[in-house]
């Protein structure tokens, strides 16, 4: 990169300054005439009484001329400001690509940067740097010769303008700039030594921020909450000093400035004014200088605060810049260069390799091996003693500071990752799965580059093609969203085998299968989109109604019916009779709906729900005032906490004060809410009963009839004959619920619908829904061996040539953990595999093992060789599993 802003700035984008010095430059002319203009207006045509006067081949009067002149100054007005909207506008869009440019330049070094240095540097630094950091540097770009150009300008032709009218005005308006020009600087330099500092002082205290946010969990186990917020509050009283010194420099040049600036009128006045009384000078002429004046003043604290900008953004813009050079980045050429026909099915053989991070620490010493093709090596060895970082080598994400490394003849230090990434598979422990669809995160390994354009509409078409431009001028990718990725040819699918039967059949490889149904229960479907699957689910749920008949289930289900109360729903889901669509109706805050409250006002249920909340509320302090807060009560009402009962204890006081009169608005919604969580089957409590549940019923009736048309779409009213596009699948099969208390009510009626649908052919349709399920914020909606497991079939998925896994079956379960290696072990029958064991006495069904201690192979052979009293291997594969675990295995 460019090791300063100018630098950076002119190389890519050195047309466009041209462009807007050119512009500048054809627009001071207009402003010069526009400051000489009102100097002719009060001499010529108001101080004047030689008329008529001509004018462009026209006889004028006095106030016809006057007129022209005018409206000439108007003109200029418009002409000027025409001038510097474009020039804004087009120094605004430059500087956004410029930030473009710069973001996309940094976010590509992240990229490259070293697998170590991510050990060093933390994503709380990086971060800022990228998203806040930058951010003023493209608002300057665009300033960064247009600024000095344009205000410059215009200080210079107003200066000029002055000493046209007198020279002596002119002296006194620069007179005082020299010492400006001297001080103003000096000052700032202060300034801007402390702005890096606290630029490196936010970066830490980014770093403490995202330190907590990663570590919060072992931050309440150690109750050391107290402590962190003291390292924190350390940090801002850091910042909070040199934030208070720059102030105080900074509003001290201000100070300065001003002064300055409000000396020079008084020459102005007392010279100009001596002058006009001496006769000297007109009274045109001085208002003329006065008027100019005041428009030299916004440029000179235009360039002023230029100065102060460029001064901050260089220093920003050169920090950032050394942050992002670390040693060690990846060449550019190997995430790039495309190499055709090149292997990497062979044998694997590496000669001394050695590894050594930045601090001097060896991580890798002498390590030598001859790994033929088709061998599957297991990797032994303490945590910490270089068996992970061996695996990372061997994947090409730690590069050798040392040795060789060849694979099938070709040398992996020149290798490209358009090969390497490709054909090489690897899989670490934890895995890391990003923010997407399940389907996304299984086709990231086929997701190289564009590999077909989608058809388009007119209006797509022309959106494409301007993003495309926006990207080129921007220097960014061009590579569109727009086309299709998945680079299907590379899965070799056959006519019959889509990419979607494709991901199935490597989630089911993995035992990933149930956990993709259960996401596609849970997920919706479009019935517009797809109305012959709706209508399948239709049929699926007729087909459970009658299933539960004929098996005598219905004890274990309560379907919806509209003109019955359903025991074992919630008094809100019994209101609504439908599913939410938004925040309009969210049935934790149904109290607070105005809607709901006038339903309720009309049916008189209002009082009748705050009574009913002020026993549910008496009821749970009785029952819960001394009862430990791990109680399993606490998780039958799940609507009350140990730390509310004091807050109801208080609320049933006041409500019993006034009889239920005079309470507030708040205590009122909060007691109003209680009823509406109530399931009757679950509580148990007797006070839904017969008489309620029907004035509930009403309320059902008028809730629908009345609801106001700007909230009909809000919710999605239950229909036993249609589909309902805001429920989940789960919810649109079973049309009810599942019956509270009864022994295995939810697997046995999970089974039943699981079998009607595999009757019907439609397993395939929920696992594709379960595929398009969000997997979350880093994963966030899977648990650890789901995560690991859609790691594993991404790379089965790709099928590369060799494999590499690192502890990637630690997550699991041992009895999970079977079905995932058979899988492995068959897909990889006749290729290179290469896994770090993270239950050590799985080894002995290994062609090859190896096992490392202090960066060093210490053993390695055949299970045969090595399996001796006394060695290595005996040590960590005859252990327990649960030991070798301690181990770090």
């Amino acid at each position: 990169m460019e090791p300063t802003i100018f630098k950076f700035a002119w190389k890519f984008s050195s047309r466009q300054q041209i462009l807007i010095l050119v512009i500048t430059l054809c627009s001071l002319p207009f402003y010069y005439f526009s400051l000489d203009l009102p100097k002719q207006i009060i001499n010529e045509a108001i101080d004047s009484s030689d008329f008529p006067r001509e004018l462009f081949g026209s006889t004028f009067g006095q106030v016809d001329y006057l007129l022209v002149l005018s409206f000439a100054f108007l003109g200029l007005v418009l002409i000027n400001g025409g001038f510097k909207y474009w020039i804004n506008v087009f120094k605004g869009r430059l500087g956004e690509r410029m930030l473009r440019r710069l973001r996309y330049e940094l976010y590509s070094r992240v990229l490259r940067f070293p697998a170590g240095h991510f050990r060093k540097v933390s994503q709380g630094e990086i971060i800022p740097m990228v998203t806040q950091e930058v951010e003023p540097v493209g608002g300057f770009i665009g300033d960064i010769f247009a600024t000095p150009a344009l205000q410059g300008g215009i200080l210079v032709t107003a200066l000029l303008f002055m000493f046209v009218q007198d020279p002596v005005l002119g002296m006194a308006a620069i007179a005082l700039y020299p010492i400006q020009g001297y001080f103003i600087p000096k000052l700032q330099a202060k300034v801007n030594a402390l702005a890096k500092r606290r630029v490196r002082r936010v970066r830490k205290l980014s770093e403490r921020i995202s330190e907590s946010v990663g570590g919060v969990q072992d931050v309440h186990a150690n109750d050391t909450s107290r402590w962190f917020r003291a390292q924190f509050t350390a940090e801002m009283q850091r910042i909070y000093d040199i934030r208070y010194e720059i102030y105080r420099r900074k509003f001290f040049i201000k100070f300065l400035n001003n002064f300055i600036a409000q000396l020079t009128p008084f020459f102005f006045y007392a010279i100009g004014g001596y002058y006009v009384i001496e006769g000297s000078l007109s009274f045109g002429a001085l208002v003329a200088v006065l008027a100019a004046y005041k428009d030299l003043s916004p440029p000179w604290k235009e360039l002023l605060n230029y100065y102060q900008l460029q001064a901050d953004v260089r220093i920003k813009y050169e920090q950032v810049i050394e942050q992002f050079a670390p040693d060690g980045m990846i060449d550019e050429a190997l995430q790039n260069n495309e190499l055709k026909d090149v292997s990497l099915k062979g044998d694997l053989s590496t000669n001394n390799l050695r590894l050594e991070d930045e601090d001097g620490i060896t991580h890798l010493d002498g390590i030598s091996l001859k790994v033929p093709l088709g061998t599957h090596v297991a990797i032994l060895g303490p945590g910490g003693g270089g068996k992970d970082m061996l695996t990372k080598v061997l994947a090409r994400i730690e590069f050798t500071t040392g040795g060789s490394y060849m694979l099938a003849d070709q040398n992996m230090a020149h290798m490209p990752e358009t090969v390497t990434g490709r054909q090489l598979g690897y899989v670490g422990n934890p895995a890391y799965i990003f923010q997407g669809t399940l389907a996304e995160n299984l086709k990231l390994g086929i997701m190289h580059k564009p590999v077909s354009i989608i058809g388009l509409s007119e209006d797509e078409e022309t959106e494409r093609a301007r993003v495309r431009m926006e990207a080129h001028e921007s220097g960014n990718l061009q590579d569109s969203l727009f086309d299709e990725w998945a680079d299907k040819d590379a899965l070799g699918l056959s006519e019959d085998v889509t990419l979607t039967r494709k991901l199935i059949q490597v989630i089911e490889k993995v035992d990933l299968k149930d956990d993709i149904y259960n996401f596609g229960l849970r997920g919706t479907l479009d019935p517009a989109a797809r109305p012959e699957i709706a209508q399948q689910i239709l049929d699926v749920r007729f087909a459970l109604a009658e299933k539960v008949k004929q098996d005598e289930l219905t004890h274990l289900v309560e379907f919806f019916e509209m003109d019955a109360f359903n025991d074992n729903a919630t008094v809100a889901e019994n209101l609504l009779f439908g599913t939410p669509r938004g925040d309009a109706f969210n049935l934790d805050h149904l109290a607070e709906n105005a809607y709901v409250r006038q339903v309720l006002d009309k049916e008189e249920l209002t009082d009748v729900f705050i009574a009913a909340g002020k026993e549910v509320a008496a009821t749970m302090v009785e029952l819960f005032s001394d009862l430990p807060p791990d109680h399993e009560f606490f998780n039958q009402f799940s609507f009350i906490n140990s730390e509310d009962l004091p807050e109801f204890t208080t609320l049933i006081s006041r409500y019993e004060r006034s009889n239920g009169k005079n309470l507030s608005d708040d205590d009122r919604k909060r007691l109003l809410s209680l009823p509406f969580r109530l399931i009757t089957a679950r509580h148990r409590l007797g006070i839904i009963d017969d008489d309620l549940k029907q004035r509930i019923l009403a309320a059902r009736k008028r809730f629908r009839e009345e609801l106001p048309e700007h909230l009909a779409e809000s919710v999605a009213f239950f229909q036993s004959d249609a589909y309902n596009a805001a429920a989940c699948l789960q919810d649109n099969i079973l049309f009810g619920k599942i019956a509270y208390g009864r022994p295995k009510a939810e697997r046995k009626i999970g089974k039943a619908i699981a079998q009607i649908l595999k009757d019907r052919g439609l397993i395939e349709v929920l696992l594709e829904i379960g595929l398009d399920a969000s997997a979350g914020v880093a994963g966030g909606r899977l648990n650890p061996a789901q995560r690991q497991k859609l790691a594993i079939a991404r790379v089965l998925l790709r099928d590369p040539d060799m494999l590499i896994l690192n502890q990637a079956a630690a997550a699991l379960d041992p009895d999970a953990v079977a079905p995932v290696v058979n899988a492995i072990r068959e897909q990889f029958a006749e290729k290179t595999v290469l896994w770090t064991l993270s239950r050590a006495e799985h080894a002995r069904s290994f062609n090859q093992v190896i096992v490392v201690e202090n960066g060093r192979v210490v053993e390695s052979g055949s299970v045969a060789d090595v399996d001796k009293p006394g060695s290595r291997f005996q040590y960590y594969a005859g252990i327990p599993a649960q030991a070798a675990e301690q181990e770090g295995a």
